[in-house]
């Protein structure tokens, strides 16, 4: 018998049966499917097995969260159902089948971009940890920065700068090999193609707008001459010049026979493609890309920059959803070749990861108690403020909605501060909280405002809405319909908590409950519960949180606050975790009256919200841990 076979059987059932499944695949946490009809999978119904942590569509896969335990699963899965898993890249392609002409251009984009973000996030990092040591004057009255006044720091600065020119210089490198890999081509030829556009024969393509005309070299072939220019961090060429190669490649073997192609393929597709890249797509991409950098930067920096801000704020996390969200990378990267060599646009990337993390923060305060949504807001807070949006977004934000509408929101308002006061990045890759790296110093402290923003918008605006809006199920999960009927606290009568001899009980100001005159002398916790709040000073009183975030609190006696503790004893401490019909709080019945107060004890349901479906029992004798007194139905 396997570990989830009963989950197993059900999930083959609730996606649509075996002939429902064009193609399945698993990552480290989630099963993939691609299904021939997306609409009979119940969605609620997969939600509610035990092993299943979420659910949600991307890129034309129904992606099924199942956690760290996943390959078991899907071995599992796969070995009931009979059906052989694939790949994800057999996934992938089979995924397209169930997308629209965009979604495949964008999910194309995507997959050219993704192997390169390591190396993105890598080189950003780099450039910020360089940016403070050799940036940022600390001392000397703030003349001076650590590179400045240390030799070895100096030279760490200077050594650092290797990696990234690597990386972001020589982008067009990765590019090209990004593409020859996404499209089933020669790598090697792609490398190859992608070294051409960045030689250092060429002249460098950051240092084209400042070299006049005049002094620019050319390959002079008598009939026509070819301005030398490399295309250092230029993406649009890159991309252009990557899919030349492709398609010359794919051609060329398509016709060539077997017995010469290792010759003649790679000969021909190379060949010209360099050719085309630094003759035609070449120079096509860089006034491409030039154009788009100078719409984006003319609008982050015109009068209706904070419009602008406002518009990428609110829109990049439903971006990120449909996968459009990759086009920004070619453009920040662009904006990078421009003459300022910074971005405007990717701090406001970055803000967007802090704000749609901010709202799962607050999902997961409020959902504390639940321990099953717990296991996908942690993780998903945590990736989301170090830059990785999809798990927050598809597995938290989205699936309740005003989540995402709170963090899309203080995005916007994040963004506004951001462009407004001009916060410039000098690299991208590092999104989230360590995205401060990639911004220049001097943009730090308005940075910081900005990510305060992005933190405390998005918290404050899910936490009020989702008190509000999740239901008890959502905030503490299945188990808080566990908690019916609560046990009397002491043995003796009970009587309906409108004749207590104390005004803020009758009438209820506290809450709805219960009261008892005791027959005997020990408080019993009514339910398992935690001790929230206690009366240290005075023992006379405490207040519990059932599982289910209900709240009481249990009052001994009236007014025997004036007693100072005298006549009581404490069995708990804030903090603990006590089970039903465990020992709270011992007192003395002779001082109490003593004292002339009457010896009354209250049980109260004191959270708003709670009292529906309350039923109280009065009027019979009861016994501590065992008589009913207060129900749910």
């Amino acid at each position: 018998m396997g570990k989830y076979e009963n989950d197993v059987i059900r999930l083959l059932e609730l996606i649509g049966g075996r002939d429902n499944i064009q193609a399945v695949s698993h990552c480290m946490t989630r099963m993939r499917f691609v299904l021939v009809d997306p609409k009979k999978a119940d969605e609620k119904g997969i939600e509610e097995l035990p092993s299943v942590k979420g659910t949600f569509t991307q890129a034309g896969q129904y992606q099924i969260i199942i956690g760290n335990d996943v390959a078991v699963f899907y071995r599992e899965f796969t070995s009931y159902a009979g059906i052989e898993g694939v790949s994800k890249d057999a996934v992938k392609a089979a995924a397209k089948t169930n997308q629209n002409i965009v979604q495949k251009i964008m999910g194309t984009l995507g997959e050219i971009f993704a192997p390169l973000i390591p190396a993105l996030i890598c080189g950003g990092l780099v450039l910020g940890f360089r940016n403070v040591i050799g940036e940022i004057n600390f001392f000397n009255d703030g003349t001076q920065s650590l590179a400045d006044i240390s030799q070895f720091w100096a030279g760490t600065y200077s050594f650092l700068w290797l990696i990234g020119e690597a990386v972001f210089h020589l982008l067009p490198v990765g590019i090209v090999w990004s593409i020859t890999k996404k499209m089933g081509t020669t790598q090697i030829l792609g490398i190859i193609l992608g070294l051409t556009l960045v030689s250092s024969q060429l002249l460098n393509g950051f240092s084209v707008s400042s070299t006049p005309a005049d002094e620019i070299p050319v390959w002079d072939f008598g009939f026509i001459q070819v301005e030398m220019i490399g295309y250092q961090g230029q993406v649009i060429a890159a991309m252009l010049a990557g899919f030349v190669l492709v398609y010359l490649e794919r051609f060329f073997k398509k016709i060539c026979p077997e017995v010469i192609s290792m010759i003649v393929v790679p000969f021909c597709s190379l060949v010209p493609a360099v050719i085309i890249a630094h003759t035609v797509v070449g120079p096509i991409g860089w006034t491409i890309g030039n154009a788009i950098g100078d719409i984006v930067y003319a609008g982050l920096t015109s009068d209706i920059r904070f419009l602008f801000a406002a518009v990428f704020g609110l829109l990049y996390a439903p971006l990120v959803m449909t996968g459009l969200h990759h086009m920004t990378n070619a453009i920040d990267s662009q904006l990078l070749n421009t003459p300022a060599h910074s971005t405007i646009l990717w701090p406001m990337i970055a803000l967007s990861n802090i704000a749609q993390g901010s709202s799962v923060l607050a999902m997961s305060v409020l959902q504390k108690r639940n321990e099953r949504a717990q296991q996908v807001n942690v993780p998903a807070c945590i990736s989301c403020y170090l830059g990785v949006t999809e798990p927050a977004l598809f597995g938290v934000n989205l699936k309740y909605g005003f989540p995402l509408v709170c963090g899309m929101i203080g995005s916007c308002c994040a963004a506004m501060i951001s462009v407004g006061c001009g916060v410039e990045a000098l690299s991208i890759g590092v999104g989230g909280l360590p995205g401060i790296l990639s911004v220049k110093p001097e943009y730090w402290l308005v940075f910081l405002l900005a990510m305060a923003v992005a933190v405390a918008v998005p918290f404050v605006l899910t936490f009020i809405v989702g008190r509000i809006r999740l239901s008890r199920e959502d905030r503490f999960g299945k188990e808080a319909d566990s908690v019916k009927e609560l046990k009397s606290v002491l043995d003796g009568k009970v009587i309906p908590i409108d004749q207590v001899q104390d005004e803020v009980f009758s009438q209820k100001i506290m809450g709805d409950g219960i009261a008892i005159e005791p027959s005997n002398t020990t408080v019993t916790a009514p339910a398992d519960c935690d001790v929230t709040v206690v009366m240290a000073d005075t023992g006379h009183a405490c207040g519990l949180t059932l599982a289910n975030g209900v709240e009481l609190l249990i009052h001994v006696g009236v007014d025997t606050v004036d007693m100072g503790g005298d006549g009581f004893h404490l069995l708990v401490k804030e903090g603990d975790h006590v089970k039903a019909g465990q020992k709270l709080i011992e007192f003395d019945p002779e001082k109490i009256r003593a004292a002339g107060h009457p010896c009354t004890t209250m049980l109260v349901v004191t959270s708003e919200g709670s009292t529906a479906g309350l039923t109280m029992y009065s009027g019979m004798d009861a016994k501590a841990g065992e008589t009913t007194v207060i129900s749910w139905s």
